[in-house]
């Protein structure tokens, strides 16, 4: 009886494993989706404005990005935002298992790419506070100054894993900085799901209200301990009802991502890209 009972168990076990796997790759494979279509949205209008010499305009999308007075700080955003743009195209191509396998060098050129444009955005990003600062003052400045130096950080790492053949390490890091990269993604989305929900409480125009410095902090750190938790529990061996839990943070995730996906692309991005590609 006890041999059968441990053999239901480890059945249990393997039953919860595979359904952990498949919701991280659902969320994986919906954060592309989501992430595609955003990136395209960032290089489609901020670079099409860039290119047409209107970078005025990217102060309608995000207040006071835009300053004439300060070419260097344009230059860093700009770099910030185009370098976001790629990596939200590739980042999701680097966590896919077959593809690494079936094509190593493939993996290699496109994480050479990855990791270079990873440290280029957050470096940009970091330039851009370092020259003019952020609209919500010294809390959003210091939450975006620490979510790019862990970007660029995490980049580094995730290379230097690599370099010296530590796959475990390097794959950790890789979901690390693959979790910090689609931030500026997310603080869209969850600024839109907060006024659909709530409204506008908590929220100012110079981004100094109570929620727009908690979102200073909130729009990568619940990202970083999700990867956190994901990569540990993929290193030990862990029973059924901590693959359940975990697969239901990631399928909640996933049902937030696909949810204002559609609403994002139907009021933002679908419009900005059509603007953006037809100038």
């Amino acid at each position: 009886m006890a041999t059968v009972a441990a053999a239901a168990g480890r059945g249990r076990d393997a039953r919860s494993a595979r359904v952990l796997r498949w919701s991280a790759r659902l969320l994986v494979a919906c954060c592309w989706c989501s992430g595609a279509i955003f990136g395209a949205y960032i290089i489609a209008f901020f670079g099409g404005a860039a290119l047409r010499g209107e970078a005025a305009r990217w102060n309608g999308s995000l207040a006071n990005l835009h300053d004439p007075a300060a070419p260097l700080a344009t230059l860093a955003i700009g770099a910030h935002f185009t370098t976001g743009g790629v990596l939200l195209l590739l980042g999701p191509l680097q966590l896919i298992g077959a593809l690494r396998r079936r094509h190593p060098a493939l993996h290699r050129r496109l994480g050479r790419l990855y990791v270079l444009c990873a440290g280029t955005a957050g470096v940009g990003g970091l330039g851009f506070i370092l020259l003019r600062g952020t609209i919500g003052g010294a809390v959003m400045s210091t939450g975006f100054a620490l979510y790019g130096a862990l970007m660029a950080s995490a980049a580094v790492l995730t290379y230097a894993a690599a370099r010296t053949g530590r796959t475990a390490a390097h794959r950790a890091w890789a979901i690390r900085l693959f979790a910090l990269t689609v931030g500026s993604w997310l603080y869209r989305m969850e600024y839109g799901a907060w006024f659909l929900a709530i409204g506008r409480e908590g929220h100012t125009p110079d981004f100094r209200g109570g929620f727009d410095q908690a979102m200073a902090f909130l729009f990568y750190l619940p990202n970083l301990a999700v990867a956190e938790l994901f990569v540990r529990v993929r290193r030990s061996a862990t029973g059924t009802a901590t693959n359940v839990g975990v697969a239901a943070v990631l399928l909640a995730a996933t049902a937030f991502v696909a949810s204002a996906t559609w609403f994002f692309t139907a009021r933002s991005w679908g419009p900005g890209i059509a603007a953006g590609w037809s100038g």
